[in-house]
């Protein structure tokens, strides 16, 4: 496995900062964002540490130079939007920038583009249905015909107000990766495993891994915190970010060597990238770098 983590806490580097920042602290990969320039109102949205619009050869050796020069590597590109809001406009932006990803990650040779499924929150999981096997059925056809890997992060994206009830995101649990992978089978079609997710659903991290680890095209690693005095309060029909706290890995209710025994049981020999949305370290640039160190710190007496 390689340790990575996930650029968009580093939103004033460049690109090549990002690579610099990574092979000093001992990093072997990170998952870049490619967002579209601009500013995006979600937390942790809108970086763009490579730029996908008209991307071609020159701008690829550009990126290679970063890569050469660090000897760091990309695991995936990766672009978090909702593709199946009812805003039938909005949601072309997204798909059509989602193809511009893949485009990209070709020309890069990466092979792996981090995504969301979508949803609209408004409707249960079956009325999303087929709107998601409408859109995604030809994406994933076109990340076939282009050598790319799709790893669907498992983030309900339910946590404010504006994704209150469904959430934005269809792939939060197992029933569901089941069914989309029944339903699109492609080896081109997986996971970007985000166990925080699990913790706060009550859903058993290690049963997942057992079943899914094949479908595992990318790993986050985020920790969460129940925190029950909070439960206690709303309980679970309360929006979660009520009743649980994400955190560094390490400072939550995953147990990381437990997490690494059933990875590795399961052959997962890929990137593991620390996905750092701790509030308590993000009061300046510095604290988030100090955020990412320690939590690679943590996680590297895990792996071989």
């Amino acid at each position: 496995m390689q340790l990575g983590f996930v650029s968009a806490i580093l939103p004033e580097l460049s690109g090549q900062e990002v690579m610099r920042f990574a092979a000093q602290n001992g990093f072997d990969c990170v998952e870049v964002m490619c967002w579209p320039k601009g500013k995006a109102e979600r937390r942790y949205a809108g970086v763009t540490h490579i730029d996908v619009e008209n991307f071609g050869k020159e701008q690829a050796a550009q990126v290679n130079d970063w890569l050469s020069v660090s000897g760091v590597r990309i695991s995936g590109l990766g672009y978090y939007p909702n593709p199946l809001t009812p805003d039938l406009a909005e949601a072309q932006v997204y798909i059509d920038h989602i193809k511009k990803v893949i485009l990209a990650a070709e020309v890069l040779e990466i092979g792996v583009v981090n995504t969301f499924i979508g949803r609209d929150w408004h409707k249960s999981i079956d009325a999303n249905w087929p709107r998601f096997l409408e859109v995604w059925r030809p994406l994933i056809a076109f990340a076939e015909a282009h050598g790319i890997r799709i790893g669907i992060e498992n983030c309900p994206m339910a946590f404010t107000d504006d994704e209150w009830p469904g959430g934005k995101n269809l792939a939060i649990s197992p029933a569901v990766w089941r069914r989309m992978f029944n339903d699109i089978p492609s080896d081109n079609f997986g996971l970007n495993f985000d166990p925080s997710h699990l913790v706060w659903q009550q859903i058993d991290i290690g049963q997942a891994i057992r079943e899914f680890a094949g479908k595992f095209v990318h790993v986050h690693a985020k920790d969460a915190r129940v925190d029950k005095h909070r439960l206690y309060e709303v309980g679970i029909m309360g929006t979660p970010l009520q009743f649980h706290t994400p955190k560094l890995p390490g400072l939550g209710d995953v147990d990381w060597g437990q997490f690494y025994s059933y990875l590795s049981d399961a052959g997962y020999d890929g990137p593991v990238c620390i996905e750092a949305e701790d509030r308590a370290y993000e009061g300046s640039l510095e604290r988030r770098k100090v955020s990412l160190v320690q939590s690679g710190g943590y996680l590297r007496q895990f792996m071989g």
